[in-house]
């Protein structure tokens, strides 16, 4: 089948990512530019810059322009219920958890219906900023209910707490209720991410359960959006 002009382009341009000649963090030529390289139109090139956009080879920026995307991403298994400790240890790559927040308390409203608690009770709130190769790209907000895990300390967040739940307490974390959402990132993602001028992140919230069905843990696991894929396997079952 012909293609469309659009799609020549976009396939030179995407060669052209794939085999370095745009470096990862770079601008691609403006619409005027490439419009002027390729003899069209600049709406022929939009064309072009959406379906590169949809694939996941840039990111538009206002005000800046067309970003190249890393390809060597970083893969987050969607069904799968990992800790930062071992999926770091499978990409061996440098990685550290800083702690930004280690505090008992009362939780909002809103957390208190997360986690099905009454209004008097008391969890363990944890703020970690997730780095890998020196840079901040994951925002963990952790809640767990006291009654279930009555002790955290800064270093059992610094390592592992899953660690701690399944090795330390004997408990067995069995599974995950996931949903994964993109926001904008929010004062604490400004704070604590090495954001690089993105102003969304990927949010994915984790409700957390042991294998007697008990709700251990919800969190808000919050990441830059051009860092990651989030990857799944799925077979389907025979009708």
């Amino acid at each position: 089948m012909k293609q469309t002009k659009y799609q020549q382009i976009y396939n030179e341009l995407s060669s052209s990512i794939q085999d370095g000649t745009y470096k990862p963090n770079s601008k691609l030529p403006s619409e005027h530019e490439l419009a002027d390289a390729f003899g069209t139109s600049r709406e022929t090139i939009r064309k072009a810059l959406n379906l590169l956009s949809q694939n996941g080879l840039i990111q538009k920026i206002k005000a800046r322009g067309s970003v190249v995307l890393d390809l060597n991403r970083y893969e987050f298994p969607v069904s799968g219920l990992v800790s930062f400790k071992e999926l770091s240890e499978k990409m061996n790559r440098s990685s550290r958890t800083i702690v930004h927040q280690l505090e008992k308390k009362i939780p909002c409203k809103w957390v208190r219906e997360q986690l099905d608690l009454s209004d008097d009770s008391l969890v363990w709130h944890v703020v970690r900023a997730r780095e890998i190769d020196g840079e901040r790209i994951i925002l963990d907000r952790d809640y767990f209910p006291v009654d279930y895990v009555p002790e955290l300390t800064k270093s059992i967040c610094e390592n592992s707490i899953y660690d701690y739940l399944e090795n330390d307490m004997g408990l067995t974390v069995s599974y995950a209720k996931k949903e994964i959402v993109v926001e904008e990132a929010d004062e604490d993602d400004l704070l604590y991410l090495d954001l690089n001028e993105y102003k969304h992140v990927v949010v994915v919230r984790n409700y957390v359960y042991l294998n007697d069905t008990t709700l251990i843990e919800y969190t808000e696991s919050r990441h830059r959006l051009d860092k990651f894929r989030f990857v799944d396997f799925a077979r389907r079952e025979k009708q």
